[in-house]
């Protein structure tokens, strides 16, 4: 790798906005945003309702396009991406983690665990293996074979990372992901995402409004009114 590449930022976002409906009814969500985040980075995004703070994690997680501007994914503008490829980065680079579990009821955590490496196609003992071990990584090898209704809120959410981290992305991109959990439970889920980052070195993006859930990042943005009005890193 050169010089020149090792430089690029993981992700880049340059003048980017985005703009909902049109007329007298249009929305600026993202007003000329310029962010780049570097790899190994630990990101708290915070802000008001309606700040822009979930439309740029959209942005980033490829769930949604601009309306202008650029974003860049390792060097590669991804407008230039057809649909299938934005999918593909999706499945191969990034893990989502969100407020609300989405773990399949009927199925064991196990099974909810395994379910991104049967779209991938992989051969069923070693997705069974990868699922085992994710499991194992957030510390829930001995309930691999309940189903949600068996477990703890803590415990679903822990699920739900092990199924974001089982296809070994690059990206962690996390919504809320303590939103629904007791005070306890919710740092118990940001030290396992904290370690995640520190020892896999997992670039961690995550969304909240809770400024102890935002200490455990080494950096938090602010939105306001579609713009970012604080970058900072924790000293």
């Amino acid at each position: 790798m050169s010089a020149e590449q090792a430089s690029v930022p993981l992700l880049s976002l340059r003048g980017l906005t985005k703009v909902y409906g049109a007329g007298d009814t249009a929305f600026q969500a993202l007003a000329g945003v310029d962010l780049d985040i570097e790899a190994g980075e630990f990101v708290a995004i915070m802000g008001p309702s309606g700040s822009g703070k979930s439309t740029a994690m959209n942005m980033l997680g490829l769930l949604d396009t601009p309306t202008a501007g650029e974003y860049l994914f390792k060097g590669v503008p991804v407008q230039g991406l057809g649909r299938d490829e934005r999918a593909l980065i999706r499945r191969q680079y990034l893990g989502f983690v969100f407020q609300g579990f989405h773990l399949l009821a009927r199925t064991s955590a196990l099974e909810n665990v395994e379910l991104p490496l049967v779209y991938r196609g992989m051969p069923s003992a070693q997705r069974r293996a990868q699922a085992l071990q994710a499991l194992a990584d957030v510390g829930l090898t001995d309930w691999a074979n309940r189903t949600p209704a068996e477990l703890s809120g803590g415990q679903q959410q822990r699920v739900a990372i092990a199924r974001a981290m089982v296809t070994q992305p690059q990206i962690l991109l996390a919504d809320e992901p303590t939103g629904n959990l007791d005070t306890q439970r919710g740092h118990e889920i940001m030290e396992l995402i904290q370690r995640l980052n520190r020892e896999q070195g997992i670039t961690v993006l995550m969304v909240t409004h809770e400024n102890d859930i935002a200490a455990y990042a080494q950096r938090t943005i602010r939105f306001v009114d579609g713009r970012i009005a604080k970058d900072g890193h924790v000293v």
